[in-house]
């Protein structure tokens, strides 16, 4: 998107070429999503039942607020993935979206994107949505690291540090987005968008 029109619908055009690949990778990771949602339910039912009684008096030693919060935060982001997949991949919230023709003839991914982050609505909720995500991330890499096995006395804070330091690159990578459209630093296409 910083790099311009021509840049985004290109790759955009790439991906479009890859055809059945293209679905072979979204099958793919719509799989590793719904994998990932069974496992978490499973788990979180088989704390619950190995420790049937609350804590009378709960008191968190290490848990950091985004291990706390991972029910929510994956509950808002499948929230947000659905809705991601609606309004960018299949437009079914903006059907519009499907007659956006670059000059090339190519589907305006750069338009689309535009339009979609101007209303501020859409965009708190992407910014909100990946916020989150990076919140559960800081927190998966660490522990799908931890359960792996990867995890020594010397690499623990090496990876809890990193981790935490990636997910929140990937954080201000992805809101600088919307931010960048309304804030005007992304802009419509000379002329106004079609």
């Amino acid at each position: 998107m910083f790099l311009g029109p021509d840049k985004i619908n290109t790759y955009s055009q790439f991906l479009k070429n890859l055809g059945e690949l293209l679905w072979v990778a979204r099958i793919t990771l719509l799989a590793a999503v719904a994998i990932h949602i069974v496992t978490a339910v499973s788990l979180t039912l088989e704390n619950r039942a190995a420790r049937p009684v609350a804590y009378a008096n709960k008191k968190y030693v290490k848990a950091s607020y985004a291990s706390r919060t991972m029910a929510v935060s994956g509950t808002i982001v499948l929230a947000f993935i659905i809705y991601h997949l609606l309004q960018f991949t299949l437009m079914v919230t903006h059907p519009g979206y499907q007659h956006l023709v670059d000059a090339k003839g190519r589907h305006d991914v750069y338009s689309m994107v535009v339009m979609g982050f101007s209303n501020p609505v859409i965009s708190a909720w992407y910014i909100l949505s990946v916020f989150l995500l990076c919140a559960h991330l800081s927190h998966g890499i660490y522990s799908a690291l931890q359960s792996l096995g990867f995890h020594t006395e010397t690499s623990r804070a090496w990876v809890s540090l990193w981790g935490s330091r990636f997910a929140w690159l990937l954080f201000i990578g992805y809101a600088s987005i919307p931010l960048s459209v309304l804030l005007g630093i992304i802009k419509p296409i000379s002329g106004g968008l079609p």
